[in-house]
């Protein structure tokens, strides 16, 4: 009885202390719940002219009206909390003074202290919502991290993703061009009411998938097709005035009241029509081709690794120059991508993150309201004093969901970035996984894949591939005779044998292999220097011994006396590497050949082309060089050496060193003891044979115009870059 009135007296006290457990949370929570109900709840944008989606101006949505945030007392725990609030895993750094531009309106914070810890910018201390003494000159802006929290719940204008969803008839079109506009928030995803909706929207939206405009469509079965299905709106309509590159950066329209079926009553949902560039038109449709003549583009993009990338280059005068990356911003990169078929600019890229150009500096200190048709019409400072190509404007651009990786795949390889390559191709009127037959199979093919499958450049072109043991059930050989230029987007648009497959090698070990790599060299010829230091001179046969024998005179040096002499057109080249990563030899060391006549290693077969040319392209004297040594004479002020041929070293070209091949070295001339006095141009190309991957192939040549009087020669009008002789003749 003792231990039952014990246990009994025992349970009571746990009971009672249960129910004062209970009470005191009960009350804490509520407290809490009362705490944080008096917070104001605010929005945060990031605006302003930024480079980045996770940069910018501070921007505060309170009392329905967007205002900015003043950098007094402001800190990087102030931008930690900035950077977490939208989703960011944190913050890199913070800005003073505007950096992104001016904002308008109130300045909702002043004084803002944060310990970091805050959920909320409003949850800092403050001045309070509107009290401050400070000008828009102040507005702080944030730089956050690119990376997003995992499971982040977007909130308000803050949506997740952006989709055009095509009807069930047009779904198998590619690119989705059509259809309802939809938006993932919360992990659903929602339609929006076109009761407010109108075509600057839309040029947004289009922009964000990666088409240059949108265009008007038939309403009458999307209506039907609206009426029969059960809707989920989002919360809100979208303001936005059509030159912004994301939906993020559009302001925040009305709220729409939820009203199950019944919301939106008078409209329904959105639809957006796009119009794609030319490149990702479809090929059937004759109006696309009426609508994107093939013209004399004003702007290119070069040096990018992937579609819709590279450094910013415009045509001015008849020679391509580059973009200073002053002032460089969103809406400037937006203007270029959408001028070459692309949808709106991811990112704008400064300090020659592409790689650096050649050639003058054409535009500086760039200004775009955004709807410009071309770069060229907006506002721009010509002087570029001060300006060099380590500044040098790049994009990233939107493009459409094309697909390309779905037909086309390595395999085998040690990483995702090689492998032997297999497409999906059509045997006995089914598709089937099969290889490439490897005949043929060159850099440019392999940069093709490399591209299409979004891993960038090639590093390497296989033609055995025994080592990467693929799927055997995709052994036989698919596709054939395959020769691209390299502008391609896909491999099914080169040339090749079609339905009719040819390869006597067969499939398996013989396949086609590549491996790929997210940088590249860029190798540039300085067109100065060749035109500063050519001459002729005149020199005796047997003087030339070791020349003639790596076949460096011209095929009358065969049949020539001992004693007579070689007319030599003689220059010095001085080769820079302008690109990403260091310019190597394919070959291994292992395989160079000795040459005793020089006493060195040839680690390339053929690493430059000396030509003379008549005015209509024909060659009348020629010679080459083979690359004896590629090795770092110069660099760029604060870069070390790390190529020497001495001693047997390692050969090749590191970025921002140059390779200097002087006037006096046995093969660096053109024999033309058998050319008439005459005008001619003079052609150097560089990695003729593309044995080495390059980012830009197009400025490896260089052209001159040469006038030869029997005695003297003179050199002028030399420039870098794929340029016609009609125009260096103009030039004359």
């Amino acid at each position: 009885t003792k231990l039952i009135f014990i246990f009994s007296a025992s349970f009571c006290i746990m009971l009672r202390l249960a129910v004062f457990c209970f009470l005191l949370y009960t009350l804490l929570v509520a407290s809490s719940a009362q705490s944080d109900s008096n917070q104001p709840v605010i929005q945060l944008r990031l605006a302003g002219e930024k480079k980045k989606h996770y940069e910018g101006r501070v921007e505060v949505f309170y009392n329905g009206e967007w205002g900015t945030v003043c950098d007094d007392d402001f800190s990087i725990y102030a931008a930690q909390v900035v950077c977490r609030e939208l989703g960011f895993t944190g913050a890199e750094s913070w800005s003073p003074s505007a950096k992104y531009g001016k904002g308008e309106g109130r300045i909702w914070l002043d004084n803002v202290h944060c310990t970091g810890s805050e959920k909320s910018l409003a949850h800092c201390e403050s001045n309070g919502f509107g009290v401050s003494d400070c000008k828009h000159s102040e507005d702080v802006g944030v730089v956050c991290s690119s990376k997003r929290i995992p499971g982040f719940k977007f909130i308000r204008n803050q949506v997740e993703e952006v989709r055009i969803r095509a009807t069930y008839s047009h779904r198998k079109r590619i690119p989705i061009t059509e259809g309802f506009l939809e938006v993932k928030d919360g992990g659903k995803w929602r339609q929006i009411c076109n009761e407010d909706w109108n075509q600057k929207n839309s040029r947004v939206i289009c922009g964000m998938q990666g088409f240059p405009g949108e265009k008007r469509f038939n309403t009458r079965p999307y209506k039907l097709l609206a009426s029969r299905r059960k809707k989920n709106y989002w919360g809100f309509s979208i303001n936005c005035t059509g030159n912004e590159a994301d939906l993020s950066d559009c302001k925040l329209g009305r709220e729409i009241e939820q009203k199950g079926n019944s919301t939106c009553g008078k409209g329904m949902p959105v639809v957006v029509s796009c119009v794609p560039g030319r490149v990702f038109a479809p090929s059937v449709s004759i109006g696309f081709r009426k609508a994107y003549r093939v013209e004399q583009p004003l702007v290119r993009l070069r040096g990018g690794a992937m579609i819709g990338e590279g450094r910013v280059e415009v045509l001015k005068n008849g020679e391509w120059g580059t973009v200073c990356d002053d002032n460089w911003n969103i809406r400037a990169a937006t203007v270029v991508c959408r001028e070459l078929g692309f949808g709106s600019a991811k990112e704008a890229l400064t300090g020659a993150r592409m790689g650096q150009g050649i050639g003058p500096v054409h535009m500086n200190e760039v200004e775009c309201s955004g709807f410009e048709k071309s770069l060229t019409e907006c506002y721009f400072n010509p002087n570029s004093l001060g300006c060099s190509h380590e500044e040098d404007a790049a994009v990233k651009c939107n493009v459409p969901a094309m697909g390309f990786h779905n037909r086309l795949r390595l395999s085998g390889g040690r990483n995702p970035y090689e492998g032997r390559v297999e497409v999906l191709g059509e045997r006995n009127g089914s598709l089937v996984w099969g290889t490439v037959c490897s005949d043929s199979w060159g850099t440019m093919e392999a940069m093709v894949v490399c591209r299409q499958l979004g891993l960038g450049f090639a590093s390497n072109a296989f033609q055995e591939t025994w080592y990467w043991q693929g799927d055997s059930s995709a052994d036989p050989v698919v596709m054939s005779g395959v020769r691209c230029s390299g502008t391609e987007l896909t491999l099914e648009q080169c040339l090749h044998h079609g339905k009719h497959v040819a390869c006597p090698k067969g499939g398996g070990r013989f396949a086609a292999g590549v491996s790929c790599t997210m940088t590249a060299p860029d190798l540039v010829l300085n067109a100065q220097v060749v035109e500063q230091t050519t001459y002729l001179e005149d020199r005796p046969m047997y003087a030339l011994q070791c020349a003639h024998e790596e076949r460096c005179l011209s095929g009358s040096a065969d049949k020539a006396d001992p004693s007579s002499y070689r007319r030599l057109l003689r220059f010095s080249s001085q080769i820079h590497n302008n690109g990403q990563s260091d310019f190597r030899p394919r070959a291994s060391p292992q395989s160079w050949v000795w040459h005793d006549c020089h006493r060195h290693y040839h680690s390339m077969e053929v690493f430059t082309h000396y030509d003379l040319m008549s005015l209509n392209g024909t060659k009348v004297a020629e010679g080459h060089k083979a690359s004896f040594c590629l090795e770092d004479t110069y660099c760029d002020e604060g870069i070390q050496k790390r190529y020497e041929c001495a001693n047997f070293g390692a050969q090749g070209i590191t970025v921002g060193c140059w390779d200097t091949y002087r006037h006096d070295i046995d093969c660096q001339w053109i024999d033309i003891t058998d050319v008439k006095p005459g005008d001619y141009i003079l052609q150097v190309v560089i990695n003729p044979n593309y044995e080495v991957a390059e980012s830009d192939y197009t400025n490896n040549i260089m052209k001159c115009r040469s006038r030869y009087d029997g005695h003297r020669i003179w050199t002028y009008n030399c420039h870098t870059g794929k340029k016609d002789l009609f125009t260096l003749c103009i030039k004359d």
